[in-house]
Parts: structure tokens; C-alpha cells; sequence
């Protein structure tokens, strides 16, 4: 285990970015974020939990979501594996932080900006013409098609991946990109960089350093990483058993099938048992139902 903890575990992320306490570091991250166009000077982090208005719809939670000090909902979530209709899913997020700002009664339908910052550990889909490939920031706005000027400011999703961040150390040029430098190697990392440049990278080797975490704090983020690391693995080992399978066959039918009983058989039980750990751990069992891929059924069972 390095001597920082790693940014793209639950804890870890909500443990840098979720507390209200350490909130000097999100908000500074955030105006690195969108330097030059915008400035926040305070936010408060907000119940991350959004229920339904009737019982048939589902329950939102989100990893990180606040409110800047003039009303501008920020949500920021983390997402370490590829997830069907994961495009979908953050528009979804994105609306219901729309909806829950209706007024009953006489209104105007005045809204606050919503943007959804989404860091990802695996690169987006790939489309031919696009001129993506390289790049690890995607800003999404309300835009004309045709003169690509923005109709509506006030919905807007900003995709980072990380896989497509290349750069090093020496060759960052921004803060935003010595933050994402950071980020992606800071469980790695034998120092910290950037702190003679910015001071908030000080504080941030201060709260992210393994050797200052409370022995309660140890023991949640190190149960987490034994988690985490099982779950990945446990991924990693099904899909290339699936792919030696398929290749050994030689033909695209093995693959596809290959992985389809790789994928099956050799996650499932290990599924249940991270699903066990989780719910140990007291997390909400939508969001064991994202991570594991099980149904809100098969988790209750567990």
C-alpha cells in the first residue's frame, strides 16, 4: 500500500472532495476546473441522496453533490469500469437535479445551473471523425447545431478520463491539469508535486497522506481497498479467461461466447461475497447494485 491512499476509491474520493469540513479543496478544485470563465467563492456539500416524489420512481444517490454560495448545483461522481448506458445515466443525474428545483404553485421556472463533473478510469467509446482520440476532457453544453453557440448555460456535463491523460509531471501546463496529474498517480506517488506552485496541494498531501488517517480511517479505507481490489481482479482474471477460451477456439463465435461464460461463471459467487462486504460496510444497497452488476433482489437475499 503506497503512502497515499487512492482518489478513485469511494472513501478515498468522498474522504479528498465530500467533506464539508475540507471543503476549500473541492472549491478549488472546481475553479481550476472551469478557470477563466468561472469563480466560486463558497459552496456547501448537500445531501447526496435524492428520493423519489412517488414510490414508483427510483432513488438517485450520487457520489458528491453540492451548491455553490449563488445556486449552481455541482455533481461529481467517479466511475472506475465501463457501465452500459453510462451516457444515459449522467444525463438522467443531471435532470433529476433539474426537476427537484420546481416550486409547486406559481413559478417561473427559473433555474440554477447543474453541471455533472464525471472522472472515469476507462476511456469513452471511441467514434470515427470526432477527433477524440487523445483527449481527456469533454465539455457537453445546450449548443445551436449549426453555429455551435450556447443556447441554454445552465445544463452541462464535463467528462474526464483518465486513461487519456498522458501527460508528466514536467509537462503539465495548467492547475487543472497538474489536479488531474495528481489525482491519477497519487497512490503511487513517494511525494507530493506541485506544492512549491500551489498551495492547495500542501493540504492535499496533508489529508490524503496514509500516515495521518485515524486508525479508524485506516481501517474503513484499508477494508475498502481489499474490496476494491478484489472486485477489479476478480473482473480482470473472468475476462481473460474468457478471452484465452475464445482464442483457443479461434473463431469470433468463442469470443463472444468466451467471454459471455467467463464473465459469468468466474464473477458471480465473488459478486455475492463483494455485495456481503459492502453491505458489512453499511453501503446503500442502489449503490452495491451499480458496483456489483446484482439486482436490488439478489442483494436484499444476501
Amino acid at each position: 500500500m503506497g503512502k497515499f491512499i487512492n482518489p478513485f476509491t469511494d472513501w478515498g474520493f468522498k474522504h479528498i472532495f465530500g467533506r464539508e469540513v475540507d471543503k476549500d479543496i473541492l472549491i478549488e478544485f472546481l475553479n481550476d476546473l472551469l478557470a477563466g470563465e468561472h469563480v466560486i467563492t463558497d459552496l456547501r456539500i448537500m445531501n447526496n441522496e435524492q428520493l423519489p416524489e412517488t414510490a414508483t420512481e427510483r432513488k438517485v444517490i450520487f457520489d458528491i453533490h453540492c451548491e455553490t454560495s449563488n445556486g449552481e448545483r455541482i455533481i461529481i461522481e467517479m466511475q472506475n469500469r465501463e457501465q452500459p448506458y453510462f451516457k444515459d445515466r449522467t444525463l438522467y443525474y443531471l435532470a433529476r437535479s433539474v426537476v427537484d428545483q420546481g416550486i409547486k404553485g406559481v413559478w417561473d421556472y427559473k433555474l440554477a445551473a447543474v453541471y455533472g463533473v464525471f472522472f472515469l478510469n476507462f476511456a469513452l467509446e471511441e467514434e470515427k471523425g470526432t477527433g477524440h482520440k487523445g483527449k481527456f476532457r469533454r465539455d457537453i453544453v445546450l449548443a445551436d447545431r449549426e453555429t455551435g453557440q450556447v443556447f441554454n448555460p445552465k445544463f452541462r456535463q464535463i467528462y474526464i478520463e483518465l486513461p487519456q491523460f498522458n501527460k508528466e509531471e514536467e509537462e503539465c501546463e495548467t492547475d487543472f491539469e497538474r489536479w488531474i496529474y495528481v489525482l491519477k498517480h497519487m497512490d503511487t506517488l513517494d511525494r507530493m508535486p506541485f506544492k512549491a506552485r500551489k498551495a492547495i496541494f500542501e493540504r492535499l498531501e496533508r489529508i490524503g497522506s496514509m500516515a495521518n488517517l485515524t486508525p479508524k480511517q485506516r481501517a474503513q479505507y484499508e477494508e475498502e481497498w481489499k474490496i476494491y481490489n478484489d472486485y477489479y481482479n476478480t473482473l480482470d482474471f473472468a475476462v481473460e479467461k474468457g478471452r484465452k477460451k475464445a482464442l483457443e477456439e479461434g473463431r469470433a463465435e468463442g469470443l463472444k461466447e468466451g467471454l459471455k461464460d467467463g464473465i459469468e461463471k468466474g464473477k458471480l459467487e465473488e459478486r455475492q461475497s463483494i455485495a456481503l462486504n459492502f453491505k458489512k460496510l453499511g453501503v446503500n444497497a442502489e449503490q452495491i447494485a451499480l458496483a456489483t452488476g446484482l439486482s436490488l433482489e439478489e442483494i436484499e437475499r444476501l
